[in-house]
Formats: structure tokens, sequence, C-alpha cells
């Protein structure tokens, strides 16, 4: 299965790279594993957190092609991390062969985002920066991965 990781912005600081890098190389072992990052909105101080969110939209809704669009957003379903292995399983044995995972800017996603979705997960009801998300959805996909094969990098 293909699945890919699409963010706004660049990642910025070398040590969430670096991470990224590191579960990234692990994944390659269980699935094709990518971050797609998309360049930043300009000029978001001066518009609106709607128009920012459409301007948003017009980025991300070419990118969005997978058979399954997942969106990270805080107000999304929440897994454990064997939930979270469960449903990642389950698509694979029904032949799904591309997931997106999407993460927003900062204002959440425009409703021409929602609308093509197929669902929306939240990773904690923490808050955490959109540059730690993508390390925490790297981890935590690779952790599904082994609890899926198996493997002993999960302890329960």
């Amino acid at each position: 299965m293909k699945i890919r990781l699409i963010v706004i912005g660049k990642t910025s600081e070398s040590y969430l790279r670096e991470g990224i890098k590191n579960y990234a190389g692990r994944l390659s072992h269980y699935t094709d594993f990518s971050m797609i990052e998309l360049d930043e909105i300009k000029g978001s101080k001066k518009i609106s957190m709607d128009d920012y969110r459409k301007k948003e939209a017009v980025k991300l809704i070419p990118q969005l092609s997978a058979e399954r669009i997942i969106l990270l957003d805080e107000k999304g379903k929440k897994y454990t991390s064997f939930g979270f292995a469960k449903k990642i399983n389950k698509a694979m044995i029904q032949g799904v062969r591309s997931m997106d995972f999407v993460v927003g800017g900062p204002f959440g996603f425009d409703s021409s985002v929602r609308e093509i979705a197929h669902e929306s997960l939240s990773l904690s009801d923490m808050t955490f920066s959109h540059q730690m998300i993508r390390l925490f959805f790297a981890e935590q996909l690779y952790r599904a991965m082994t609890i899926i094969k198996g493997e002993s990098y999960h302890h329960a």
C-alpha cells in the first residue's frame, strides 16, 4: 500500500526532519511511505481565516489522489495504537492501494477539503504544532505496521 502524509509548509526543525527520515526509513520495510510538503500560503497575516483555508484548499485538493483520504484534525476520531493498526490492516486486507493523510494549516480545513475526505483522525486530545504532528504520525504509522506484523516494537 502507498501511504502519503501531505502537509502544508516545510519541516523547519532539523530534529523533526531527522526523526521523520528515521521512521520513513523504517516504514520502507512495510509500505511505500512518503511525505509531501506543499508551500505555505503567502501573506497569511493579511487575510481572514476563511480566505486562508480556501487558498490552502486550492493547493491541497489537486494533491489528494488516494483511494482513502484522511484528515489529521483535532475534531477527528481517536484511536488507540492497536485501533489504528487494525484500521490500516483492514484497509490492506480490503485491497486499498493508497491512503493520503493530510495535515492542514493553522486554521483547520476548508469545507471543500472536508467534503472529499473519507474521515478525520485525531492523534490526541492535546494540541501539538503542525510540525510535530508529522513526526508523531510517522511514529504511529510505524508502530501500527509492527503491531500488524506482530513485531516487538510495541509492548502491550
